[in-house]
This record gives structure tokens, C-alpha cells and sequence, in this order.
């Protein structure tokens, strides 16, 4: 279970994401956004890097999630045009070439170390990221990272394949359709066996529906055996 877009702009509903994951008794890795976002960055808000701090000494993992999860007019239009229609304009690592990428990994970094919250974990926004930020990845010392698909070693290039499972919240049949596609294929994945992935977002709570979809399946892959684990415990990085 990973809570995205984890920040001082999404604090309350990162706090109620945090405490039904409790409720089950799990640890959820947190992707959080170093740079500004939503009003505010990590770095002019010390109290709630110290509430990351306390999550992470009670289990969970922190991630990198991009720098300002916005995507610039970086690199070809391409993979700019398949970023805004996967993640509607969030794709910031998607188009980077690889002096791009490091200086966002440099700032990003820079933050996270001076707010005591230091990992070698990251998720591109949008779980897209250029070849050439995958190689700032490796070369900023990161250890492990995801896309859509499943979760990446970094060091080794052994992939734990499974789809990110998350909403769609925008109202309508769309959102009805794909909360009810999150759940059957949480389903679906814990009786084969496989690697399930939920992803969560702030507006999800902002929906009626779309946390109780979300607590159905978790509760629905526990009690079907799913063991519960970080990205960080998936691929064996020693920080969490």
C-alpha cells in the first residue's frame, strides 16, 4: 500500500490514509514531495517532517516522489504528450534528460536530508520516468524504484511485477467502473499469488465511495493470506 502526493499541502488526508492503515495494522510506504506543492514545501513546514519521522520509525518506508510533481517543457514531445495523458501534467521525471533529472534529484535530496527523512526509494510522478532519470537514479545512489507495472531494484535490474491499482476519482460511471475494478483485481491478484498494489491519493477522499472501496480490498487481500510489506522490504534495500 503507497499513499502518493504525501506533502504539508495533503497532510489531513495523508493523516486519515496513515490511520486506516493502522487500523489493519500495516505499513504503507509514503511517496513525499520535497519540493513546493499545493502552497507550501517540506522545507518551510519542520513539523511535518517530524510527523514523517515518527511514521517511519513506526514501520513505514519514505520515497521520493519527484521534486514538485509538475511537469515542465522538457525534452521531446513525445514522451511530454504520453505524460499528460497518463498523468495529467504530473509526469515531471517523464521527459528529463540525464543532467535534468540530477539536478532535481539534487534538490530533492537536499531536502529530505535536512528534514532528517533521507532514502534511497523513489516513484516518479505519474510512475514515469525517461531512461536518463532512471540512470540519475542509479548514479544518485538510489536503490529502488516503480512504474506502473511493478517495482524495480535498481542495483540488480530484477523487476517485481504487478499493476498499481488506484482510482480514478473525476465522478460518474469512470470512477464507479474503476473502484470496482480495484477490488476485483486486489481479488484477482491475492488468489494467484501475485503482488498487489494499492496506490492511494489525497483527492480519493474527497469522493464518496472511494475509501470504502479501498478498505474492501485491503481487507479482502488480508483475509485471503496477502502479506502486507514496503517497496523498500519487497527488494531487500536496507533503508527504509
Amino acid at each position: 500500500m503507497s499513499i502518493h502526493d504525501v506533502a504539508p499541502g495533503s497532510a489531513a488526508e495523508t493523516a486519515r490514509w496513515c490511520a486506516d492503515a493502522d487500523g489493519f495494522g500495516i505499513p504503507v510506504s509514503l511517496l513525499v514531495i520535497p519540493g513546493p506543492w499545493r502552497g507550501s514545501s517540506l522545507a518551510e513546514r519542520p513539523d511535518y517532517a517530524s510527523f514523517l519521522r515518527e511514521r517511519r520509525a513506526g514501520g513505514d518506508e519514505i520515497m521520493v516522489h519527484g521534486w514538485s510533481h509538475r511537469a515542465g517543457p522538457e525534452g521531446g514531445w513525445p514522451r511530454r504528450a504520453l505524460g499528460r495523458a497518463v498523468a495529467r501534467g504530473a509526469a515531471e521525471f517523464a521527459a528529463l534528460d540525464i543532467d535534468e533529472a540530477a539536478a532535481k534529484l539534487r534538490d530533492a535530496t537536499a531536502v529530505m536530508a535536512e528534514s532528517g527523512l533521507s532514502t534511497t526509494g523513489f516513484t516518479p510522478p505519474g510512475w514515469l520516468a525517461s531512461p536518463a532519470a532512471e540512470q540519475a537514479l542509479r548514479a544518485a545512489g538510489f536503490s529502488h524504484t516503480t512504474d506502473h507495472f511493478g517495482a524495480k531494484d535498481l542495483r540488480t535490474g530484477r523487476r517485481h511485477r504487478g499493476f498499481a491499482l488506484s482510482h480514478r476519482p473525476g465522478g460518474g460511471w469512470p470512477e464507479r467502473f474503476g473502484a470496482a475494478m480495484l477490488e476485483t483485481m486486489a481479488r484477482h491478484n491475492t488468489a494467484r499469488g501475485g503482488l498487489v498494489r494499492l496506490a492511494l491519493h489525497p483527492d480519493d477522499l474527497h469522493h464518496p465511495g472511494l475509501r470504502e472501496a479501498t478498505l474492501r480490498a485491503i481487507d479482502t487481500a488480508l483475509q485471503a493470506g496477502a502479506h502486507a510489506t514496503t517497496y523498500a522490504d519487497l527488494v531487500g534495500s536496507a533503508v527504509k
